[in-house]
């Protein structure tokens, strides 16, 4: 088989198990907090509680992530670097999400110590899965623009997953009967989906072999492979910055709508107009990216995203200029998200250059990682505004007061712009690999005999 249908077949296949995942990561990080504050009706002092769990929890996960890594690097079967932990973590995590939503009953101390647990094993089944599955990304080809392919159309597959669920929830869980019961049954037929959708990946994908010599990465090591990598650390200050800002707005939808827009019902047409606008993004980078490079691409995105912020925050309560302010705002976010997976894979061939090793997964894992650390962070921020509102223990909007709501949309839109815009400070301070650079990158590992080739295998 020639190189280019495998290029294609492995670009879909890999891309296909984006779908369920990111249904599953939407219903963890943007609506557990939801079912545990509007279907199981927590009280005020237990969700303190949860809060803080959810914030230990996260960052938690974000360190396994890095070893993780480590393990994946390290890992030598008859099935690869990454196909035995992508099984093995994908069947787990499925099993954990839908017990993270069923109603067992307990309240009080004894709900919260099972959450704890719960939840601790959730975050170690996703490790067990996320690192290795966007570890083989770049493992895939050495070539940028392909590189490009594979993440656009994967983020196309995850922003289908994504908006499924944000469009799908309230009106399906509503239509179920709305309780608990409800959720949990949402739940079983999301993990199904993803189950199906790692099994395209399992299966469809032939995993490249890099012929890199070198030796095992200890884990005293990994330390240094992260820490000595400049342009990671610096890709990872700004995106961690980026998705605290990005996850936070996100996380306050449904309260926006039902508290400060008045119709809860309005929130699943506003959110697929969110996925049309996120799917044009990802559509148009492609195009784009044939008339500016990456730094002017950056630039754009973030423009669109500060317009967005503005806008939304001045609108009156319709939404006709809300839908806009979303589509600016998701369009934006779409180049980023494409961006800071070429950023991070070119830093796994920078650190080879540097440092002289490869260690693919454990640089990757800096992805998860971002992920996690902006998830735990915007988490904290919407539950803790929720609290201080007086949203959660409020009965309906009208029990919201005018500071209330203001306070919601501070936190959801002005502190989201903020963090924003550091990130891209920060990027456009720090982040030195341009196209020329990583042309240079890869023909000078060659050049020493550290990257000989690639070649497929089953």
């Amino acid at each position: 088989m020639s190189s280019a249908p495998i290029s294609r077949r492995n670009r879909w296949s890999f891309a296909v198990g984006t779908v369920g995942r990111d249904m599953v990561y939407t219903l963890m990080s943007m609506f557990l907090i939801v079912f545990l504050t509007e279907v199981l009706d927590l009280n005020d002092a237990t969700m303190w509680w949860v809060n803080g769990i959810l914030l230990a929890a996260r960052l938690f996960d974000a360190v396994t992530d890095i070893l993780m890594g480590a393990i994946v690097d390290n890992t030598h079967s008859k099935w690869g670097h990454y196909k035995p932990w992508i099984a093995g973590g994908a069947v787990a995590s499925a099993i954990i999400t839908v017990l993270l939503f069923t109603d067992v009953g307990l309240r009080g101390p004894g709900f919260i110590a099972l959450f704890t647990v719960i939840y601790l094993l959730w975050g170690l089944a996703w490790t067990a899965n996320d690192i290795p599955y966007w570890s083989l990304l770049p493992a895939l080809t050495l070539d940028p623009v392909e590189r490009e392919r594979i993440g656009s159309l994967a983020k196309v597959f995850a922003t289908i997953g994504l908006f499924a669920v944000v469009v799908a929830i309230i009106p399906v869980t509503n239509a179920l009967g709305g309780d608990a019961q409800a959720w949990t049954v949402f739940t079983v037929a999301v993990v199904l989906i993803m189950l199906v959708g790692q099994s395209v990946t399992l299966f469809g994908v032939k995993e490249p072999g890099l012929i890199v010599d070198q030796e095992r990465t200890t884990l005293k090591e990994v330390a240094s492979v992260v820490f000595r990598n400049d342009q990671l650390m610096w890709t990872a200050v700004s995106m961690v910055l980026f998705m605290t800002g990005y996850v936070t707005t996100t996380s306050f939808g449904v309260y926006f709508f039902k508290y400060a827009y008045g119709d809860e019902a309005m929130y699943s047409p506003f959110a697929a107009v969110l996925g049309v606008g996120q799917l044009l993004g990802f559509a148009l980078f492609p195009t784009a990216r044939k008339f500016f490079d990456r730094r002017t691409l950056f630039t754009i995105a973030f423009a669109l995203m500060a317009v967005g912020y503005v806008v939304f925050f001045f609108s009156p309560m319709n939404i006709i200029p809300i839908a806009i302010s979303g589509l600016l705002l998701f369009i934006g976010q779409s180049f980023v998200v494409v961006l800071m997976l070429v950023f991070i894979s070119d830093c796994i061939d920078y650190g080879h250059w540097k440092l002289g090793r490869r260690n693919g997964a454990v640089t990757f894992a800096l992805q998860p990682f971002i992920n996690k650390v902006g998830g735990a962070l915007a988490t904290a921020i919407t539950g803790a505004t929720i609290i201080l509102t007086g949203i959660n223990s409020a009965s309906g909007p009208e029990d919201v007061t005018e500071g209330g709501l203001l306070g919601m949309k501070v936190m959801m839109l002005v502190f989201p712009l903020i963090a924003v815009g550091l990130a891209y400070v920060v990027n456009r301070a720090k982040y030195k690999i341009d196209d020329a650079f990583h042309a240079r990158i890869i023909n000078d590992l060659r050049e020493r005999g550290e990257l000989l080739e690639e070649h497929p295998s089953s």
